[in-house]
């Protein structure tokens, strides 16, 4: 599943996948795909992710149950 949140969060602080990327200490295409849905991060990462972009893991991680 894509993770819009990550990537509107990120575009919220005019930031590019290559500045996250560097922010956080990862590859950009570590963010792509994350953002993509094609990799489930760390929960380390997560919480390095959060605190680069303000936010908190349920407003960037926390999937929504379909009904």
């Amino acid at each position: 599943m894509k993770n819009l949140k990550l990537k509107s969060a990120r575009a919220a602080l005019d930031l590019s996948q290559q500045d996250l990327a560097d922010k956080v200490g990862v590859s950009r295409q570590t963010i792509n795909a994350i953002e993509k849905g094609d990799y489930n991060p760390t929960i380390n990462l997560c919480i390095t992710i959060c605190r680069v972009l303000g936010k908190t893991l349920d407003e960037l991680f926390w999937e929504e149950e379909r009904s």
